[in-house]
């Protein structure tokens, strides 16, 4: 006789965690009974409210959708009891959850956190990560409890991250990393070969939100350090620095590029430098050029950076 499939209700709003209820509704023995995402939210220039993305993933497949403010009315609370799950599976939610809802589905609450627990606890673990440097990042798939991210650790998985990762392709990467560990953990809970191990206090570091002022580049730094601040701010909130123009300042979004060669002869920081290898920019860093592929002026589309040293500055080597 065919064991009955586990109940999970999923919590999460966000891509990221649309992509893991993508593989829990692919898991032969679970069943998603419902799902909690926060509220529609104004986005774009019409300000118009959007679906989350796990709203819009759930949805398709038909799911009851819930979207509570918070959890502080004993009413959602008694809700989601009466669910009778037996996981609460939770990814990048973005709700502070209670102790009575964690405690509300009968074999607890597990979240998908993207870095190797304890490092990176908190809302930007990507991000702070590339802008740190690192080069190993990770999935961790914990039991939770009221810290921040503190909970006992059931799995994790390493992935590398390379020289050209963005937060963009290492948030893709992780994803897809999370969504098939989280049901491999649930498989070993339902299978009883797995156990849950508490989290080293001494080794914690912190992941804050970003701010879109530590998008600034500051071009008297290292190019690597540059080189990690656009990847890690790519696509949002982006990296720019400011450009005294012939016209008044201009704002300049920069994409990803890569460090060149060490400086030669009498340039400053922040020194444009010329075109390299077709359409690159080289711009002067503390200790080598920046080569920088697109550019994109406030209010104008991105441009490759011929077309903003051949338009913009007016000439053309």
């Amino acid at each position: 006789m065919a064991a009955q499939k586990k109940k999970i209700v999923f919590m999460g709003t966000p891509e990221f965690a649309a992509v893991v209820l993508r593989h829990l509704l692919a898991w032969p023995d679970g069943e998603v009974v419902a799902v909690y995402t926060q509220p529609d939210r104004p986005c774009g220039r019409g300000r118009k409210c959007r679906p989350s993305a796990v709203k819009t993933a759930a949805l398709e497949k038909g799911l009851a959708v819930y979207q509570p403010q918070s959890f502080k009315d004993e009413g959602e609370i008694e809700n989601l009891r009466d669910l009778n799950a037996d996981y609460l599976a939770v990814a990048a939610y973005g709700l502070i959850l209670p102790r009575a809802v964690l405690d509300a589905s009968a074999e607890g609450a597990y979240n998908v956190h993207a870095s190797l627990l304890p490092k990176y606890r908190g809302a930007a673990p990507i991000q702070r990560a590339i802008l740190n440097g690192e080069w190993v990042t990770g999935i961790t798939i914990m039991r939770m409890d009221e810290g921040m991210d503190t909970g006992d650790i059931l799995l994790q998985r390493s992935l590398a991250i390379g020289i050209d990762d963005t937060a963009e392709t290492v948030h893709d990467q992780l994803a897809d990393l999370g969504g098939r560990l989280l049901v491999k953990a649930f498989e070993d809970m339902r299978e009883g070969r797995i156990r849950a191990y508490p989290q080293p206090e001494a080794e914690a570091t912190y992941a804050p939100k970003l701010e879109k002022k530590e998008g600034l580049i500051d071009w008297d730094r290292p190019a690597k350090d540059i080189h990690n601040q656009i990847r890690g701010m790519h696509p949002w909130p982006g990296a720019y620095f400011v450009w005294p123009g012939p016209d008044g300042d201009v704002r300049l979004g920069l994409y990803p590029g890569r460090p060149g060669p060490d400086l030669q002869g009498d340039v400053s920081p922040g020194d444009f430098l010329g075109l390299r290898e077709g359409d690159n920019l080289a711009v002067a860093c503390r200790d080598r050029e920046y080569w920088i592929p697109w550019i994109k002026p406030s209010g104008s589309k991105p441009m490759t950076g011929r077309g903003f040293y051949c338009g913009y500055l007016s000439r053309c080597a």
